[in-house]
């Protein structure tokens, strides 16, 4: 197995006038990128940060910071993530938990953290400029044990947080290495057959600060491919990327289908692709449905998670030939080198097709490939392998004692006619302990429904322990980077309004 460094010491071998990452109408080329690199490493080592030094990047979908990362993962260093979506208060909240020895971010950024009073706490400011200059001021402290070192450690990834506050995993380098071997096995072409310079491309859109965005630049500069990078995902420049470069196969999040559908894309703009994958949220079948209905192209969900690396489970053409029908709303099979198993609450393992905990054995795991690694979500295994994710334990709403689940909330909201999609949180209640409340999109083409007639509708279709207190209709429901729903801003949202109600009444 080669591992992730040595194959990004070998972006240096190749033409330096060939192209590697399309940007915003431009591209840079390898020599660009590599050169951008090497400034980074020789700020970095002027600072004393050498291999396992933790380097703080504010991680923007540019190809300068793509750079940043390829210096990092090639000199052993660890890249400390840092979102530049959060707000500013919470992005300096955030720096404060890291204490970053070495920063690195945009001039953009760098002026939002002036204004906060906080860029001056940091020690040495690096600045990544859009032309790949690379520049330096103030002055690191010393190295400080146990701060500023993490040998062994490839990135600290900043979890999207839907449930609760963000938190970082670290993800090795020997996890890394082994996740990056299982997605190069599915191509099983001998090293001397593959070409040095694969003529395809790797679309890149989602955020870099998430796990699948990330994943996607490592696997194209790994694999030595071009990328084309989207500062965002956006229907248009992802549909032109689609039909200037004919990839057999694309990525969507379930809220990126949503606005392709929405944006009523003309199916031959998609007629290249074999197969959609779609991860990082839950997917309706509904939504595949439809989706295959209008372009033909099947949908194969994935499931993982960033603590494993990306994915651990999914679906494969030749299973959706097989089985597309019969296994409906299955996030698919264990991948090579994986494996599923699903428990009750004391830890035993539970009858096929019985719901329960999921647990994964995978190399791609901190604790190896002979450890069973609990998860968060609930699920059920069938006696052919295929996994269904039905939601999280700590998802869970306890109101009054009755458990309330807020998938099958969130459901019952989008069967109404005019509601696009719903998100469903739980919130503290003196009397019950904590309730439902909901916020809905409106579906293109519909009126937003009144309040009074969605909790109408909830009781058409719920227990009344499940309908939820109030149902805010919004014009977008606040998400992550990784473009699922946020149930800590969902909160926030019922707990700002509630405040200015409570003002106006005063």
């Amino acid at each position: 197995m080669t591992s992730l460094t040595s194959r990004l010491g070998e972006l240096w071998e190749i033409d330096p006038t060939a192209k590697a990452i399309s940007y915003d109408g431009g591209w840079w080329t390898w020599g660009d990128l590599t050169s951008t690199a090497d400034a980074f490493d020789e700020v970095w080592r002027s600072a004393g940060a050498g291999s396992g030094a933790r380097i703080a990047v504010v991680l923007e979908n540019r190809p300068e910071f793509a750079a940043a990362v390829v210096a990092v993962l090639k000199s052993g260093r660890c890249l400390t993530t840092v979102s530049p979506l959060q707000p500013t208060e919470r992005m300096a909240a955030d720096l404060e938990r890291v204490q970053p020895r070495i920063l690195v971010a945009s001039p953009a950024v760098w002026e939002r953290l002036a204004e906060a009073g906080i860029d001056a706490r940091i020690g040495l400011r690096v600045t990544a400029l859009p032309d790949g200059q690379v520049t330096a001021e103030g002055e690191p402290p010393a190295p400080r044990p146990g701060i500023d070192q993490s040998d062994g450690t490839a990135v600290e990834m900043l979890t999207s947080g839907t449930t609760g506050p963000a938190k970082r995993v670290r993800l090795s380098y020997r996890q890394m290495d082994s996740a990056l071997s299982s997605a190069r096995s599915y191509d099983r072409r001998p090293d001397s057959q593959r070409p040095a310079l694969p003529t395809g491309v790797g679309i890149v859109a989602n955020p870099l600060v998430h796990i699948g965005g990330l994943w996607g630049v490592l696997q194209s500069m790994h694999d030595h491919r071009r990328i084309v990078l989207l500062e965002r995902f956006r229907v248009e420049p992802w549909v032109e990327v689609i039909r200037t470069y004919r990839p057999k196969l694309g990525s969507l999040t379930p809220a990126g289908i949503k606005m392709v559908l929405d944006a009523n894309v003309a199916p031959e703009d998609l007629s290249s692709l074999r197969a959609i994958n779609s991860g990082t949220a839950p997917l309706a079948p509904e939504l595949a449905d439809r989706f295959f209905e209008r372009y033909g192209i099947p949908v194969l969900s994935v499931y993982g998670a960033t603590e494993f690396c990306g994915a651990v489970a999914g679906w494969t053409l030749d299973d959706f030939r097989k089985y597309g029908k019969t296994k409906r709303g299955s996030v698919g099979r264990a991948q090579p080198g994986v494996q599923l198993r699903v428990v009750d609450n004391e830890g035993h393992d539970v009858q096929a097709g019985t719901s329960g905990l999921l647990q994964v054995r995978t190399p791609q795991a901190e604790a190896g490939p002979d450890s069973w690694t609990p998860t968060s979500d609930l699920a059920r295994l069938d006696a052919d392998g295929f996994l269904w994710i039905e939601g999280r334990a700590d998802d869970t709403i306890i109101r009054g004692g009755f458990k309330v689940s807020p998938g099958t909330v969130a459901k019952a909201l989008e069967k109404h006619p005019a509601v696009r999609e719903a998100a469903v949180a739980g919130r503290d209640d003196e009397r019950l302990g904590q309730v439902p409340v909901a916020a809905v999109e409106v579906a293109a083409g519909h009126a937003a429904p009144a309040e009074e007639e969605l909790v109408r509708w909830c009781r058409r279709e719920l227990l009344p322990y499940e309908v939820p207190v109030r149902v805010l209709v919004v014009d977008a429901l606040p998400r992550t980077p990784s473009m699922k729903v946020s149930r800590v801003d969902l909160l926030e949202l019922f707990d700002r309004l509630e405040a200015e109600r409570d003002e106006a009444a005063v």
